[in-house]
């Protein structure tokens, strides 16, 4: 496929994401006319209720939403691209562990009870957790080979998680707290956790991006990439590096989210090929498309209430996964 087209169907999928990003504000519960919606942006009136829930609920649900998924679907590629396993996730460098079990302790030693203190105990164990394992998948002559990263990410993650229901089966306190935390939601999340994570968000992209050359040279193995000249030791740290901050932040934010780091890199690589530019670049854009989707159906479809987009995502995800799966393509990594 030539870049001409690569870049018309990147533009089309924007267009969808724009239009997905519309829907998100306008549909939910209670559903707002778009101009009512425009209206709210350009002569915002604080004694109309659509006005006040569009700028403060749906708004800021909604960037939540987008970067959470850009976040996912950079990570999700790299980490394919890094460990050459096309089912790698968050959860294979224990960065989900590793929020899981922070999240838990601060709710059960410290008293922790709102999302705003969930993000820094998330962030700090999915960041620590994903050190370890690098660390010690790092070990021995060979460094982070992608083989050692996956079993020392499946080893810390197992140790994690078994930490994490130690804890939750000798306090039924935490337990009900931390429930409504993993199941992965944007409601509730305001601009102010966004704005928290913006460091990370915006460092974790920057580096997503420049690494898509790099894992070109990586995906012809060890030996062709060191002889044109890759430092596959630095390479391999920056993406380390980009994935952690990334998944870390989208985590703290939302909670683990399943499927969508796993399966927006795959429908890129369907869609552009192997050079993991392109499919870098279509999966910052399809990801956000596929969360908010999945939060506008998780709205519809349980009015008034509603289902926590971390379920609806899992619904989605995982038959289009087991379809892809069936390609023969899914194994060119």
């Amino acid at each position: 496929m030539r870049d001409r087209t690569r870049l018309l169907g990147w533009l089309l999928a924007v267009a969808v994401l724009v239009a997905v990003t519309a829907a998100s504000i306008a549909y939910g519960s209670t559903s707002i006319p778009l101009r009512t919606v425009a209206a709210a942006f350009r002569h915002f009136d604080p004694t109309v209720d659509a006005h006040l829930v569009v700028r403060t609920l749906r708004l800021p649900r909604t960037v939540v939403g987008l970067v959470v998924g850009l976040a996912l679907g950079l990570a999700g590629a790299i980490m394919q691209g890094l460990t050459r396993n096309p089912i790698a996730d968050p959860g294979i460098l224990g960065v989900n562990a590793g929020a899981a079990l922070a999240v838990v302790i601060g709710i059960h030693v410290l008293g922790v009870s709102d999302v705003h203190g969930y993000v820094w105990f998330a962030f700090l164990g999915a960041l620590a957790a994903s050190v370890l394992v690098y660390g010690v998948g790092s070990m021995g002559r060979d460094g982070a080979s992608p083989v050692k990263l996956a079993i020392a990410g499946a080893a810390v993650t197992s140790l994690l998680a078994s930490a994490t229901t130690c804890v939750l089966l000798l306090d039924r306190v935490t337990m009900d707290q931390y429930r409504f935390w993993v199941v992965g939601s944007l409601a509730g999340r305001g601009g102010s956790v966004v704005g928290a994570l913006l460091p990370f968000l915006a460092t974790g992209t920057i580096l997503a991006l420049w690494a898509g050359r790099s894992l070109n040279t990586l995906a012809l193995g060890d030996d062709v990439a060191r002889g044109l000249g890759q430092r596959l030791g630095r390479a391999r740290a920056l993406c380390a590096a980009a994935v952690v901050l990334l998944v870390g932040a989208a985590t703290a934010a939302a909670g683990p989210i399943g499927f969508v780091g796993l399966t927006v890199p795959h429908v890129a690589r369907a869609i552009v090929g192997a050079d993991h530019r392109w499919i870098l670049a279509y999966s910052a854009v399809l990801a956000p498309i596929l969360l908010l989707s999945a939060d506008i159906l998780g709205r519809a479809v349980a009015r008034p209430s509603e289902l926590q987009v971390g379920i609806v995502t899992a619904v989605i995800g995982a038959p289009v996964f087991v379809a892809l799966v069936r390609r023969r393509r899914l194994a060119q990594l």
